[in-house]
């Protein structure tokens, strides 16, 4: 929820055998070495770096399954259909592509639900609100790594602990941990060390700064805040991800449970639970195929629609 970059590592143990390639899309830190995995950037070795906007680079027709997790919601409208034409194409026909989101529509349910028992007077309520509207908007609009969802999550009372995790998961940790108990200064400056290091972007604030003054600088470290991946460029809810999915060809497209799944042997890989606990439950998970028959399989799909 936070960054694109959270999660929980691979670990490579308890490993089911597969000889069938699966491709893990946008992977970040939980993924699994009999998977393909790539990401935009790399800190492991099972893990290959790959900018996924300029296309899959694999042959057409490779994999039984691709997945990609809360990764979608970071692109734009327009690079998601590319993301997945490009899921479309890698896939053998018959393949299965997963997708995980944040589930716009169980989230704009609760801030409603939430809403109107505040108004109502319940306090409980209101906590809870306050939340679900950060959860809601935060992660669009910032402008500083973690957000407005970081600083609340550092200084969350007990008493709202239960629900934010019931959203969020062990990513309540993650995020905590990252923020530095508490440390909300420390955040962007973490983020921005890696591009503030280069001697061009020194020069290039210090150049902005003496022309066009703090306010300028000030939109240029947001601007280049906003290009570094955190931020949703776009949500998602079951039927307009059905729209999507369906207009790159997909068909068979159907709601399930984190622990469901038409790939073979899914829940060995512990990419969405450990068999204990669902690492995103905030979130929608759906999976569709690939036509089996892979002669004007698009516009056939189209028709049946």
């Amino acid at each position: 929820m936070i960054s694109t970059n959270f999660g929980t590592k691979g670990t490579g143990r308890d490993n089911p055998t597969s000889t069938h390639p699966k491709l893990n899309v946008g992977c970040g830190r939980r993924f699994h070495s009999e998977w393909v995995n790539i990401d935009l950037e790399s800190n492991h070795a099972a893990v290959t770096k790959c900018n996924v906007t300029n296309g899959l680079p694999f042959a057409a027709d490779h994999f039984e399954a691709v997945y990609h997790s809360h990764l979608l919601e970071h692109l734009t409208p327009e690079q998601g259909k590319r993301l997945n034409d490009e899921c479309f194409r890698v896939l053998q026909p018959g393949g299965v592509l997963r997708i995980v989101i944040p589930d716009l529509e169980r989230i704009a349910r609760l801030y409603l639900q939430m809403h109107q028992r505040a108004w109502d007077g319940d306090e409980t309520a209101s906590e809870k609100y306050t939340w679900i509207k950060l959860e809601l908007l935060d992660q669009m609009v910032r402008h500083q790594s973690g957000g407005m969802m970081g600083r609340y999550m550092a200084s969350l009372d007990t008493t709202q602990e239960s629900f934010v995790r019931s959203r969020i998961g062990a990513e309540l940790d993650i995020c905590r941990k990252s923020n530095n108990h508490g440390d909300t200064q420390s955040a962007p400056k973490n983020l921005f060390k890696n591009w503030m290091g280069s001697w061009r972007d020194r020069f290039s604030r210090l150049v902005l700064k003496q022309l066009m003054g703090k306010e300028a600088l000030r939109s240029y470290d947001e601007t280049m805040f906003r290009l570094k991946g955190e931020i949703h460029r776009w949500m998602y809810d079951r039927y307009s991800l059905r729209e999507l999915c369906e207009g790159c060809g997909f068909v068979e497209f159907r709601v399930c449970a984190a622990e469901e799944s038409d790939i073979d042997s899914f829940n060995q890989y512990k990419l969405d639970t450990d068999g204990r606990r669902i690492f995103k439950p905030d979130s929608l998970f759906i999976e569709c195929r690939k036509p089996r028959c892979n002669r004007n399989i698009k516009d056939a799909a189209r028709q049946s629609a």
